[in-house]
């Protein structure tokens, strides 16, 4: 590397060089001040009473390399400080999504009767346009709010997570398309944001496998009762073991 920066410079792209570096540590010094101001103000929240010990999941924020766009402090022990609960847990949210939704919010959504109300409030649910008791339209509405599109942008990165999430995101993308995957997504990381401030609970995967678990019971009990009206009756199959 220091071989391939010798060569001759003229005065005009050293100058040219010098100006880039100052501006860029410039801004960079910019940014830590930003930070310290977002640090200074995070701490006049007052603390949550769940939000005292820090779970092990956030860890100590002091090792390894400081990644884009990255605080310059542990956003995420204060966001659970002052939440009670760790969002960035969640699969495709980070500190600063739930720290937009902080700065936007605040830390109580009481405001919000329920989840049906946040969701219409973040412009991310179906809507409902009818005329007559047809629904015309059930497109989202237009939104310029900074959490849906927060929450937007951490539903796309949902593309490559192994989570159940992740497989939610990629079955809406194969039926509806990117665009109406990334709403659908939205709306259920909306739903779960609000379920863990609301009650302070710990995010838990394996509540939607439960969940699956139980739709597919009552899809099989539905398809049994619907053979038995057309005088069928269904007989469950084992699947051979495949041998690798």
């Amino acid at each position: 590397m220091i071989k391939s920066l010798v060569g001759n410079y003229r005065s005009e792209h050293l100058f040219t060089l010098r100006q880039s570096l100052e501006a860029y540590r410039h801004y960079q010094k910019m940014l830590v001040d930003c930070d310290r101001e977002i640090e200074q103000h995070m701490s006049q929240l007052p603390n949550h009473p769940n939000g005292g010990q820090p779970p092990a999941s956030l860890g100590s924020g002091g090792g390894g390399k400081r990644r884009k766009n990255q605080f310059h402090m542990d956003m995420g022990k204060e966001l659970y400080r002052v939440l009670g609960t760790d969002l960035t847990l969640v699969p495709g949210l980070n500190a600063l999504t739930a720290h937009t939704l902080v700065s936007e919010i605040g830390t109580d959504l009481a405001r919000f009767p329920n989840v049906a109300a946040f969701s219409s409030w973040l412009a991310l649910c179906p809507g409902s346009k009818k005329s007559g008791g047809k629904v015309l339209s059930s497109r989202t509405r237009k939104s310029n709010s900074r959490v849906s599109n927060a929450l937007r942008l951490a539903a796309q990165t949902l593309h490559r997570s192994h989570s159940y999430l992740g497989a939610y995101y990629r079955r809406m993308r194969a039926r509806l398309g990117a665009p109406q995957a990334i709403t659908a997504a939205a709306h259920k990381l909306a739903r779960i944001v609000y379920h863990l401030i609301s009650t302070r609970t710990a995010y838990d995967e394996s509540v939607f496998a439960q969940e699956e678990q139980k739709q597919t019971v009552r899809h099989q009990h539905r398809l049994r009762k619907q053979a038995l009206a057309l005088g069928f009756q269904l007989v469950p199959i084992t699947l051979p073991e495949v041998v690798h």
